[in-house]
C-alpha cells in the first residue's frame, strides 16, 4: 500500500497531450493526480470542468494537474466535449489514458486481479479509482484522498491543502483546524522555544506550552 512520504511511483502513459513520464513532467514543482472510475460519469464531468477553471490558480502555485481514467485516450476526448459544452470550461490538461489498468494497479486503486484490460468494466468495477495525489518537488506524495463515487470532491479544499502544504514546507510551522492563507499558524514543535524567540522575536500565544500561535509568516 502506498503511504504519505512514499516516492510517487513513476509511469509513462499516453495522454490527451501527449505521452508524459511522470516524474519528468512533474519537474521541479508540485503534481496533482486525480482519478476517474470511468469516462461518460456524471459526476466527474462536474469534477474535470470545475478542475479547468481552477487551472490558473493551480498554475500560481506552481502545481501540474494531470487527470487519469480507466479508458482510453480517444474516449477521453470524446468526453472533453461533453464536459466543455456542460460545465463551460475546455479541459486544458492532460487526461492519461489507463485502457491495461496499470496506472490504477501501480498507484493501489484496483488488485492485480483486476485484469489487464478495461473493456467490459463498469464504473461500478472501478469504483475504488477516485483518488487524489498530491506529489512535492521531492517526488514524495504529500496527501492522498479517496471518495465514492456519488459523492463529488472538494477541489477547493485541495487547493486550500496545497497552500497549507506548500508554506510548512517553507516555514517550520503547521496550519491548525480550517486554516485558510492569511491566518495565524502553529509554531511546529520541533522549533524550541529558543530557537522560535529568534524568529519570532515578538513572541507568540500560548494557551499550552505546546500550542505555540503566531500569525502566518510572509
Amino acid at each position: 500500500m502506498l503511504r504519505i512520504n512514499d516516492e510517487a511511483p513513476n509511469f509513462t502513459a499516453e495522454t490527451s497531450q501527449g505521452p508524459v513520464s511522470f516524474h519528468e513532467w512533474i519537474g521541479n514543482g508540485w503534481g496533482i493526480l486525480f482519478s476517474h472510475p470511468k469516462d461518460f460519469t456524471p459526476v466527474c464531468t462536474t469534477e474535470l470542468g470545475y478542475m479547468a477553471k481552477l487551472k490558473p490558480e493551480f498554475d500560481k502555485r506552481n502545481t501540474k494537474i494531470i487527470g487519469l481514467s480507466v479508458d482510453p485516450v480517444d474516449s477521453h476526448s470524446k468526453w472533453a466535449k461533453d464536459i466543455e459544452e456542460t460545465q463551460g470550461a475546455a479541459v486544458n490538461y492532460p487526461m492519461i489514458g489507463d485502457p491495461q489498468l496499470k496506472v490504477a494497479k501501480l498507484y493501489n486503486m484496483l488488485p492485480a486481479e483486476a485484469g489487464e484490460t478495461c473493456e467490459g468494466r463498469t464504473a461500478a468495477t472501478n469504483a475504488t479509482v477516485r483518488t487524489v495525489f498530491i506529489v512535492g518537488p521531492d517526488k514524495k506524495i504529500k496527501l492522498m484522498l479517496s471518495y465514492p463515487m456519488t459523492t463529488g470532491r472538494n477541489f477547493d479544499e485541495i487547493l486550500r491543502v496545497l497552500d497549507s502544504m506548500q508554506l510548512t514546507s517553507k516555514h517550520a510551522v503547521a496550519t491548525p483546524v480550517n486554516w485558510k492563507p492569511g491566518d495565524d499558524v502553529i509554531i511546529s514543535g520541533s522549533v524550541s522555544d529558543e530557537d522560535a524567540k529568534k524568529k519570532y522575536p515578538g513572541g507568540w500565544k500560548a494557551p499550552r506550552p505546546y500550542l505555540r500561535i503566531v500569525p502566518q509568516p510572509k
